[in-house]
């Protein structure tokens, strides 16, 4: 292969490899999944704090996550440590 063609090629790649988004994981925990907090119970809560929950999940960063709007009535995506709870990342939309 001619090296220009070679240099050519490799430059390619490395313009695409760093325009590729990458996706930022949030982490919410590392602790097995033995110590979360019951999914059903943890859903169960926060509809008697308010929100509706138009969906819930299991992140791949170890969060419950949810999409629904809060006691006030925003749109809101939240995910949650399902060890003890807590607000990791909130976004309002």
């Amino acid at each position: 292969m001619n090296i220009y063609k070679l240099a050519f090629t490799a430059a390619a790649i490395a313009t695409v490899a760093a325009c590729s988004p990458t996706a930022e994981v949030t982490q919410c925990t590392s602790a097995p999944m033995s110590e979360w907090q019951d999914q059903a119970q943890f859903q169960q809560n926060l509809v008697s704090e308010g929100y509706q929950i138009n969906e819930f999940k299991v992140t791949e960063g170890n969060c419950y996550e949810i999409y629904g709007t809060d006691a006030d009535g925003n749109k809101v995506e939240i995910y949650f440590n399902p060890v003890n709870g807590e607000v990791v990342k909130r976004e309002t939309h």
